[in-house]
């Protein structure tokens, strides 16, 4: 079964305008489908959403509905996997979400601070998802990387050399849902992720 491709904005339609074009994400119609309680609050929160967005996928693809984006971040807050610091919102941090989805969604995350491409590619062929540390540009990858991590997506897939993933910051449908020549998204790849095993729950 295909993965929900959740993007980490309600419109998907506005992400282009929003991460290219400078327009304010909580100009967006739809926000309240966040569970935020406010633009405001919306605004402030989703450019920091893409690892809550990948779990919204996973927890979609398991259960067949997934709660609210914000209701996520919050959640995973209290876990200790986001900060809020006099600098703005640091995270996600990987290992109180791993605390978080366990405790929480009943997930068995296992974090990995050093991810070689070839062991995402061994983890996604073996039934496992993958959010995986990417730079945003990933977007646009006929373009050379400009580096390297600082953006979550969520590996669904890896066969024939190809890895296929959702970028919950994707301004088009191809960018959404994507599948990439492993040498290709290794560019992008900052060598670090979060494996889950969303069917059974166990590790």
């Amino acid at each position: 079964m295909q993965v929900a491709a959740f993007t980490q904005y309600m419109s998907a339609d506005r992400i282009a305008a929003i991460v290219y074009d400078g327009a304010d994400p909580g100009d967006d119609p739809r926000w309240r489908s966040s569970g935020a309680r406010t633009r405001e609050e919306y605004a402030r929160w989703c450019r920091h959403a893409c690892g809550m967005a990948c779990l919204r996928m996973i927890l979609h693809h398991r259960d067949g509905h997934a709660p609210p984006l914000l209701d996520l971040v919050y959640g995973c807050r209290a876990y200790g996997g986001y900060r809020e610091e006099p600098g703005g919102i640091k995270g996600l941090y990987y290992a109180p979400f791993a605390d978080y989805v366990a405790a929480e969604h009943g997930l068995a995350a296992e974090v990995h601070p050093v991810l070689t491409p070839e062991e995402l590619v061994d983890l996604a062929a073996g039934g496992r998802m993958v959010i995986a540390s990417v730079h945003p540009e990933i977007r646009r990858p006929d373009r050379p990387a400009p580096g390297k991590g600082g953006h979550l997506v969520l590996v669904t897939g890896a066969a024939g050399g190809a890895v296929t993933f959702n970028n919950p910051s994707g301004h088009t449908e191809e960018a959404r849902r994507a599948r990439l020549p492993l040498e290709v998204f290794s560019a992008f790849f900052a060598g670090r992720g979060i494996s889950v095993r969303a069917g059974s729950g166990r590790a």
